[in-house]
């Protein structure tokens, strides 16, 4: 299977990886770190998804080491916090969107990225939910905070819902560009969905000692 895209994409991955920079460079001023920990994060954040996937398959060396794109990205996203942390509750709805498109994106490239390595189907989701979700992890463990995927709203089953979509239109149509774009656009969706109803999945709790 052949797999290309339009340059659009590459414009959309940019403001993901922003976007993530900027999530991570957050988390770091709001645990207090230094100027160096801040571009830590930023960076681990933004990167940090598609660093493992790309380990994981043994596709060397990592994509950032050979896209500059993404490391002005990660630059410009550590700049832009720096010099407006204090009023990003402001922003907060952009930078939702960003987002959420960049977890669209990175969902449905690393499920492309995996298919084109010859993995099958589940192992390819798997690894775009990777792309589009363990930054954040990183993220939060290293802030000190339980990672937010696993404590609230629908995140990774929002990614594994893509990929599969994404997958599914590619094999049924042959038209990678719509499958792009429609897997993309269900992720975003319902990301929004679950922010919006506050929809989570069911949490079990031990029962009280007496």
């Amino acid at each position: 299977m052949s797999f290309s895209g339009p340059e659009i994409l590459l414009i959309i991955e940019a403001a993901g990886t922003f976007a993530f920079a900027v999530s991570g460079a957050m988390a770091a001023i709001r645990s207090r770190f230094d100027l160096f920990g801040i571009f830590v994060l930023a960076f681990v954040t933004a990167i940090g998804g598609g660093t493992i996937r790309d380990l994981l398959i043994g596709n060397l060396p990592v994509s950032w080491l050979t896209n500059s794109l993404a490391i002005f990205s990660v630059l410009a996203g550590f700049l832009f916090t720096l010099i407006v942390y204090r009023r990003i509750n402001k922003l907060e709805g952009w930078l939702f969107t960003f987002d959420a498109a960049g977890l669209g994106l990175f969902t449905v490239m690393g499920t492309q990225i995996a298919m084109e390595g010859g993995m099958s189907p589940g192992i390819a989701v798997a690894l775009g939910t990777i792309t589009g979700c363990f930054g954040g992890v990183i993220r939060d463990v290293l802030a000190g905070e339980p990672p937010l995927i696993f404590q609230k709203e629908i995140y990774a089953i929002a990614a594994v819902a893509g990929g599969t979509i994404f997958i599914t239109i590619v094999d049924l149509l042959g038209t990678l560009f719509i499958a792009q774009i429609t897997g993309i656009l269900v992720i975003v969706a319902i990301r929004y969905v679950a922010v919006k109803r506050e929809l989570g999945l069911p949490r079990l709790q031990l029962p009280e000692k007496n």
